[in-house]
């Protein structure tokens, strides 16, 4: 059964029906998840809709399951190489505004910006207090969602 979900998942991906490719795709988890091929085909829509950070995410998972699964491997470099585009500026307006977007539509991405804490972290690292940035960033649940930010484009790091 999770084959037929996995296979719909890439036609409507080949359709650009993205958002019913990645509703096919969380089905196919759910029913085998353990078949690595539901986890490419959830990223290869997240990537597709430039939800960089969930599609490098969903790869990794992947390659949980399986370490030496190309499609996983390939996917995770294609992420993380557009992930630095955007953070070198190398994106159109365009294309971050919609990162951006689909980010700020997220509940974690919601949650770390109104926490009271974070607003501390960012407000030291918009005053470019280099002290109190890296005190913070040895904090891994801080770096943790310092990364997400950066990896969706929240913030930017030159």
């Amino acid at each position: 059964r999770h084959l037929i979900y996995s296979n719909r998942a890439a036609c409507y991906t080949k359709m650009f029906s993205l958002n019913e490719a990645l509703k096919d795709a969380d089905l196919c988890i759910e029913i085998a998840p353990d078949f690595v091929k539901g986890y490419s085909r959830k990223a290869a829509a997240e990537f597709f809709l430039k939800d960089y950070d969930d599609a490098l995410a969903s790869y990794q998972n992947g390659l949980d399951i399986d370490v030496s699964n190309e499609e996983c491997k390939n996917g995770v470099r294609r992420c993380v190489e557009h992930i630095n585009k955007a953070n070198r500026g190398e994106l159109s307006e365009e294309e971050i505004c919609s990162m951006q977007e689909r980010a700020m539509a997220k509940p974690e991405v919601q949650n770390i910006l109104s926490d009271p804490e974070m607003r501390q972290v960012l407000d030291d690292m918009q005053q470019e207090d280099l002290k109190a940035a890296q005190t913070h960033m040895q904090d891994p649940g801080v770096a943790a969602k310092i990364q997400k930010l950066v990896n969706s484009s929240i913030i930017q790091v030159r």
